[in-house]
């Protein structure tokens, strides 16, 4: 064998050993939740507990705050929200979006849960229970409009769903965020609300352009982002170097975003602090409903489809799941730091992550029960 077929030899080996241990790592390896995920509505609370702390101690870092602006754009929040959206979008992997279009009615099911199902009820449960509160009802029915493309990873992994099929379907949000989020702000905020006259006395006349603006900062830049990370490093170190070397590493930079975010937010809210109790039960109770109702009957629909365990359970998180950190990002850029659009979106996950973690110990439970 000649020098030549010995380095061709060598090279085919290593990438075929390259395949193997990425397919095992990808099929055969359990997430295993870091320190601050495992805990993360317990340091969520912290960093509201401390954010208001800080800012009701120090009024005058407010100002400071506001200072280190440019226009209406908060440089730290802006920061820590960019932060926030890019390793998600850095893992999701687009290169496997094909395997979503296998079974095209479950496929359809989901879509339809997710962009037509979920934010319409979120609507409707904002306007019902938040309508006396229409800066509140504005920002929950920005959560609804995000529609999941990080958390519901690990929300699956953790209730043995399909992973494939969840990341697909992550794919296809991520991508369906970019092209439609700022729509649906134009239809269902500044079109809708404004005809039923919910919004008297409040901006809701959002224009098409400046979401779609908006949108691009806050979703666009951590996109390109990710997708320049994501496939630059296959092409220079290696797709398994890239799975167990880097994305660990970013992956930190979204929880402690999310966490660095709520304490510059929620200090700029210090004095506010007597109505906060009453501020988040009125935004948890239409949160807490949506989760339930989009969980229990995307599961129960898709059980009687005859989807097996892990594709439903996949689906039914997908539906269930939102994107909060895009939503904090749009509400803050539209309507303000100090805005209750934005109140109403930071609290967002303190309400998902104990509800969605409770709804995997209900999946594993109907696993036993509807499927042994």
């Amino acid at each position: 064998m000649s020098l030549k077929d010995r380095e061709e030899k060598i090279v085919e080996n290593l990438k075929k050993a390259e395949r193997t241990a990425d397919h095992h790592l990808t099929l055969g390896e359990k997430k295993e939740l870091s320190l601050i995920e495992k805990f993360l509505t317990l340091w969520i609370f912290l960093a509201i507990i401390f954010g208001v702390g800080l800012g009701y101690t120090y009024p005058e870092i407010a100002s400071l705050i506001g200072s280190l602006s440019i226009g209406t754009t908060s440089i730290p929040i802006a920061v820590g929200l960019i932060l926030m959206m890019y390793p998600p979008l850095a893992k999701v992997k687009y290169e496997e979006m094909g395997k979503v279009f296998s079974n095209l009615k479950l496929l359809g099911f989901s879509l339809i849960q997710n962009w037509v199902v979920g934010p319409v009820v979120m609507f409707l449960l904002a306007i019902t229970l938040l309508r006396d509160m229409p800066e509140l009802m504005i920002g929950v029915i920005l959560v609804g409009l995000a529609r999941c493309i990080a958390m519901v990873i690990v929300w699956n992994e953790l209730a043995e769903g399909d992973r494939e099929l969840a990341v697909g379907l992550v794919a296809f949000n991520a991508v369906f965020q970019i092209l439609f989020y700022a729509i649906y702000i134009y239809i269902f905020i500044t079109l809708a609300l404004n005809a039923l006259g919910l919004v008297e006395g409040v901006n809701a006349n959002i224009s098409i352009v400046e979401a779609a603006k908006t949108v691009f900062i806050y979703l666009g830049i951590p996109f390109i982002a990710g997708v320049v990370t994501r496939y630059g490093s296959f092409r220079a170190k290696g797709r398994v170097w890239f799975d167990r070397v880097l994305a660990p590493k970013i992956s930190m930079l979204t929880p402690a975003a999310l966490l660095f975010t709520i304490v510059v937010m929620f200090s700029l809210k210090g004095e506010y602090i007597v109505e906060l109790p009453f501020q988040v039960i009125r935004v948890a109770v239409p949160l807490t409903l949506y989760f339930l109702i989009m969980w229990f009957v995307t599961f129960l629909i898709a059980y009687r489809l005859g989807v097996d365990y892990p594709k439903t359970t996949a689906v039914s998180f997908t539906a269930a799941s939102n994107d909060f950190e895009l939503a904090i990002a749009v509400a803050v850029a539209m309507f303000g730091i100090y805005s209750d659009q934005a109140f109403a979106t930071v609290t967002g996950p303190l309400i998902e992550v104990p509800i969605l973690i409770s709804l995997v110990n209900v999946a594993l439970k109907f696993r036993e029960k509807l499927y042994s």
